[in-house]
């Protein structure tokens, strides 16, 4: 299995990291097993930093242009597919997904590598841009980043990078047209060429009914229509299928979600603050809450207990009683069977006390006492993990799982730290015998169920308010609960999200 390039420089090192995250989402989706997702996208994406490489010192054509290429993401996306047909002619098949199989000795993957105006429009379209439009386009469209991020990595002015992002789609949208006036096509289909390029540039305008029909059996206008169609929310499953091939449409999924867990969308807790609440106000909110919902379900259960308790009676006094002598000791809504749907942060204080009688106190720490002897959720401020992780930390942790399958998993952690750092280590545990694999942007070790990721030569140095991150590949069976207990140098981390 090759080694992953060197990073020349820290500009390359972090862009290596976002281009090895989606070579690998894709790699994941191309094989059966996460060993041989690993080894193909290491595989992939050595030979398409190379090709890059190689492209980037290659020769200036006259006008000053160089020669047509694909993005560096997309590009490392095809080296993908194409070490996926290495395999497959090599005898390896069987470690690739049998549908991509499937593909792979189709006709359709021969449009990828035939006759250059038989290949799909999308790929000769994003082909035909300049290199930092058809960056523009890809991570705005298919990566789904927010244009702000865009616009500050291609050096843009944020302030213009919509209307930039505009004029670009509209490029993209002439280079598809024409390329697809110059496709050899049928006559029929060459009949409605003008008609679909008319009908897809007003955002209102319907498709005539025999256009409608031609498109339902005619996938080369079909794919016109997508590229063409720059309304609609269809551009991104044009580029990801166009460029992409096999699993393209999957694989936009797995971006979007990916991009909705690094920015924090659509997660509990992370909903827009009230003006002027910190993160950190609603972290303590959220945390106290959350304790006394625990503490009313629990008192709430107990009263219920003791009053079923068959005090200087039989049974059958109970039951000749029943429920006409007593009242409800709490509202029948707050019962115990509502416990499992609690929010995540509800359940910690259990299994945090239960981790800790089995590992000696750090220094300074407060004993928690035997965890048994009293109901979770009545103790003392003093005992309570979520308190003692919220009282000022001088490092909060994002622990986000970007992928699970059958046998393994990917995820990602991202520090915030209140310190400037000149080197940095973060530790955590896992709960279910879990074990790491391989890990990128920082070296890793593991003793039993704590692993230590250790910084690169290239992201020691991290600013005060900064983010470190990085990444791994993990295995897992029968439970894939959170890690616990980070630390950073040795420090206690809060836990978010």
């Amino acid at each position: 299995m090759p080694d992953l390039p060197t990073p020349q420089d820290a500009s390359e090192a972090a862009l290596f990291s976002e281009c090895w995250d989606a070579v690998l989402a894709y790699a994941d989706l191309c094989t059966s097993g996460s060993t041989a997702a690993a080894q193909l996208g290491r595989e992939a994406f050595a030979h398409g930093i190379r090709e890059a490489r190689a492209a980037d010192a290659g020769p200036v054509r006259t006008s000053g242009r160089r020669p047509a290429r694909l993005p560096r993401i997309p590009l490392l996306l095809t080296a993908v597919r194409t070490t996926a047909t290495d395999w497959e002619e090599a005898g390896q098949g069987h470690k690739l997904d049998p549908d991509l199989r499937l593909w792979l000795n189709s006709d359709k993957a021969a449009r990828y590598t035939g006759p250059p105006l038989q290949r799909p429009l999308a790929l000769r379209g994003l082909r035909d841009l300049q290199q930092a439009d058809a960056e523009l386009l890809w991570l705005a469209e298919v990566e789904a980043l927010p244009l702000s991020l865009v616009a500050r990595r291609l050096g843009l002015d944020p302030a213009t990078a919509d209307d930039e992002l505009q004029q670009v789609r509209t490029l993209f949208r002439d280079r598809c047209h024409r390329n697809h006036l110059d496709t050899p096509m049928d006559a029929r289909c060459r009949s409605y060429a003008r008609l679909l390029d008319a009908v897809t540039r007003a955002p209102a305008a319907d498709a005539p009914g025999d256009l409608s029909r031609h498109l339902a059996t005619c996938v080369q206008c079909a794919e016109a229509a997508a590229c063409l169609r720059l309304h609609g929310g269809g551009l991104p499953g044009a580029l990801a299928g166009g460029v992409i091939g096999w699993g393209g449409l999957a694989y936009l999924e797995r971006r979007r979600r990916a991009a909705e867990v690094r920015l924090g969308v659509g997660r509990p807790g992370r909903a827009e603050l009230p003006p002027g609440e910190s993160e950190e106000g609603a972290q303590k909110a959220r945390v106290a809450r959350n304790g006394l919902l625990v503490a009313a379900v629990l008192v709430s259960a107990l009263a219920l207990g003791v009053s079923m308790m068959p005090f200087g009676g039989s049974g059958d006094d109970l039951g000749a009683r029943g429920d006409a002598g007593r009242q409800p000791v709490a509202d029948p809504d707050l019962s115990v069977p509502s416990v499992p749907s609690l929010p995540p942060a509800t359940s910690k204080p259990a299994g945090k006390a239960t981790e800790n009688t089995g590992k000696s106190q750090k220094p300074g720490k407060p004993e928690s006492g035997d965890s048994r002897t009293e109901p979770q959720g009545t103790s003392s401020p003093t005992e309570r993990p979520e308190e003692r992780e919220s009282e000022d930390p001088t490092c909060r942790v994002e622990y986000d799982l970007v992928n699970q399958w059958p046998d393994g998993f990917q995820a990602t952690v991202t520090v915030t730290t209140n310190e400037a750092l000149d080197s940095w280590r973060v530790s955590w545990s896992f709960r279910n015998g879990q074990q790491v694999g391989q890990m990128w942007d920082a070296s890793v070790s593991q003793n039993g169920s704590r692993v230590t990721a250790t910084a690169a030569d290239y992201n020691k140095s991290v600013q005060a308010g900064d983010d470190l991150a990085f990444g791994f590949l993990a295995s897992w069976r029968g439970k894939n609960s959170p890690p616990y207990d980070f630390e950073l140098n040795g420090e206690d981390c809060a836990k978010t999200g």
